[in-house]
Order: structure tokens, then sequence, then C-alpha cells
């Protein structure tokens, strides 16, 4: 079994929308797959949505027993932290969680793609990555 986070713009499950900035996040989408058959999706609260810490985040999604974290963008030192803590880190995608799931389990997301947009907070997105 694995246990899959995407960083979510909503509580939709597998419905949602992915969010574009990881630690920003208002929900994670936690999806736990037996090869590519779907077990279960649950959705938890960001509880640093409002207050955002960096390097928390990180610790929080550990914390959930997860695998893989996969977000549209994602900084420098939050990729170092997972890598730490021996989850895989996915970014550069978007569109609804569902799809990026299955293209995820069919092999076509993976790795961390450079930064390819603008930033409304670009102090904590410096080097960001996607």
């Amino acid at each position: 079994m694995t246990r899959i986070a995407f960083s979510s713009e909503d509580n939709g499950g597998l419905t949602s929308q992915m969010s574009m900035h990881f630690g920003r996040c208002p929900y994670y989408t936690i999806v736990e797959v037996e090869g590519k058959d779907i077990k279960r999706v649950e959705v938890i609260e960001n509880p640093y949505f409002t207050n955002h810490t960096p390097g928390v985040v990180p610790q929080f999604i550990g914390q959930q027993n997860v695998q893989v974290m996969i977000a549209g963008g994602m900084g420098p030192r939050a990729i170092d932290i997972f890598q730490s803590l021996g989850i895989d880190v996915a970014t550069g995608v978007g569109g609804q969680v569902e799809n990026v799931l299955k293209a995820y389990l069919d092999g076509k997301v993976q790795g961390v793609v450079a930064c390819a947009h603008d930033h409304d907070h670009p102090r904590e997105h410096e080097d960001c990555q996607h």
C-alpha cells in the first residue's frame, strides 16, 4: 500500500484541483493505492495554511505516513526535508487530483520541475522548484 499526498485547493478529494503552492494550500488529499487500485481517499486541512512557517509542513505530511508528495510547486528547502524523511516528491503538475494521480500511476509524473510561473510572495519561493 502506498500513500500519496496532493496539495489541494479544496476538500473535494479526487475532484479537487491541485494547488500550485505546496505550503500554502488549504488542504491535502491523501490517496492510498495498491498497484493502480485506489483503496482509500481522505482530505485533511493544512493546519499551517494561515500561518505558514517554512519547514513545518513537510514534517506534518511525514506524520501522515505518506511515501509520495505531489504538488504544483515547492521550495528547495521543503524538497530537501521531504527527501531526508524518505518521501518522494513530484512537482510541476496541475489540474484535477484524480487526473494527476492517474498520470503518476502511469509513470508520467515524477521528479522536480524548475519553476516556470510568477509568485505573489516571491521571497518565500526564491529558487522555487515545481
